[in-house]
């Protein structure tokens, strides 16, 4: 739940963050104060994320101490020394730059205040690295050894650890999915609100565009929508790109994984079929019945026309080989197959959704004829789809994290070795109560504050500080905008 829960935040953090960061470049290149306009009010929504973002990962850290503190003694050598390194320079330099991008406008040159919002995105990137560089040691434990003396792992090598292979085929995949999810809340956010306006003007689309501060609304969240397709375009291509390479990786890491989110119980003939839908017995280690692909799979996971892959059965017999002298033979390493085949699939064809719909409205707000803005039920959809990247990321999350089971460091700890020996179930019981309280505190005032924003819209600003001109700045507004 905390991890499901803090990973909400963080691409979204990123994805939005680099959406302003590119707003404020449109600007500096294009001089169009628009961009401008843009960039702050989106940046709002940014540091709503990021200030959230943070409270959620401190939390995160405490459950580490009072639930898995085996775990932390196990492998606190190589998780402390990255994480050391994301709260000392990564977010140093987020936090330390996105107070001066806040609070700095106007007072520098557009293109220094454009490379304060940047050094805030690289220091965002360069924090994701250093997590998935502990969580990559997780999945794939390399650059260590264990001291004999006291059982626990210890660096080696740092150079090897930030040189796992499974970092950078994890890492690409994550920065694309973030990039989707910052593109799909602001296309989403600008659907609601142009909604919004039909809403309040009674559907009467003439009587908004006859408003000239209305018209000058439409234009900004017109042009929102167009930024943010562009930017989910490229981020969902780069999704599937680094999704597939990620996956020919767990074909030789993590078998039991890649049988598992493709329900394969018993070893596939060669080529493989790909199942697209399929009714797993899980009791008895056995597909019920499957709509198959003929080949498909041979391409999907060697990227050729040939190569068979083994079933969760023949996996489970080589790990029990493997790992019974030190773990015993009752341990269970079947994954919950059914979860994993349908969030894989759930991932996917978000992720090839998030590419057709960029495209739909890249089409749909063209300039010589913007259909988007006077059809209600586009704008649904697309509002609708806000919350489609968060169940894609979760979705993904779920996959990286479930898929490693019995292990929580692969190989050479189980989760029920990770738990901390003084925590019984019901204090685990009563810490994920009071955890669950604050997330609904935290994502209700996440909600209730970015509302108000989407609510007062990108001018609330300049017409609370200049009341009395306000007809002068709308007509400014519309002279910026065309």
């Amino acid at each position: 739940m905390t991890t499901i829960y803090h990973f909400f935040f963080v691409p979204m953090t990123i994805g939005i963050g680099l959406a302003v960061a590119i707003m404020e470049t449109m600007y500096v290149i294009t001089k169009k104060e628009v961009y401008k306009t843009m960039t702050k009010f989106w940046g709002k929504v940014f540091l709503l994320a990021f200030a959230v973002g943070v409270v959620t990962g401190i939390i995160q850290e405490f459950q580490f101490g009072m639930n898995w503190s085996n775990y932390s003694r196990f492998m606190g050598d190589i998780f402390g020394a990255p994480l050391a390194i994301e709260a000392l320079v990564a977010f140093f330099l987020e936090s330390t730059f996105i107070g001066v991008w806040m609070f700095t406008w106007d007072r520098f040159k557009p293109v220094w205040h454009m490379v304060f919002i940047w050094l805030t995105n690289a220091g965002s990137i360069l924090s994701a690295i250093w997590i998935l560089t502990a969580n990559s040691f997780m999945q794939h434990p390399v650059a260590f050894e264990i001291n004999q003396e006291t059982g626990h792992a210890r660096l080696r090598s740092f150079k090897d650890l930030i040189s796992n292979p499974q970092l950078w085929v994890e890492f690409p995949h994550v920065l694309s999915a973030a990039v989707c999810t910052g593109a799909f809340v602001v296309m989403g956010c600008s659907a609601w609100s142009l909604l919004r306006m039909h809403i309040k003007n009674k559907k009467d689309v003439a009587a908004v565009e006859a408003d000239g501060e209305q018209t000058a609304k439409v234009s900004l969240f017109t042009k929102s929508l167009r930024v943010g397709a562009v930017i989910g375009l490229v981020g969902a291509c780069f999704a599937i790109l680094f999704g597939d390479y990620q996956g020919k990786f767990i074909v030789y890491d993590q078998p039991m994984k890649l049988a598992a989110i493709e329900g394969i119980y018993e070893d596939t003939g060669d080529p493989a079929p790909w199942q697209l839908v399929a009714l797993m017995n899980e009791k008895d280690h056995k597909t019920e019945s499957s709509v198959d692909v003929p080949g498909a799979g041979s391409k999907l996971y060697y990227g050729k026309d040939s190569g068979k892959v083994k079933g969760m059965n023949t996996v489970n017999k080589e790990l029990h080989e493997k790992y019974d002298a030190k773990f015993g033979k009752d341990m269970n390493y079947y994954l919950p197959t059914t979860v994993l085949f349908w969030v894989f699939r759930l991932m996917v064809g978000i992720g090839f959704g998030f590419a057709l719909v960029s495209i739909l409205v890249l089409w749909f707000t063209r300039k010589k004829k913007n259909t988007m803005w006077k059809s209600r039920w586009k704008l649904w959809i697309m509002g609708i789809l806000t919350f489609a990247p968060f169940l894609a990321t979760t979705s993904g999350w779920m996959i990286t994290e479930m898929g490693r089971y019995p292990w929580i460091v692969y190989g050479y700890q189980t989760i029920a070795d990770a738990v901390s020996p003084t925590s019984t179930s019901g204090k685990v019981l009563f810490s994920c109560i009071i955890y669950f309280l604050l997330f609904l505190l935290m994502g209700s005032v996440m909600i209730f504050y970015t509302r108000r924003v989407l609510h007062q819209g990108p001018f609330y600003e300049q017409d609370n500080g200049d009341k009395p001109s306000k007809i002068a700045a709308s007509t400014e507004r519309k002279v910026a905008l065309a």
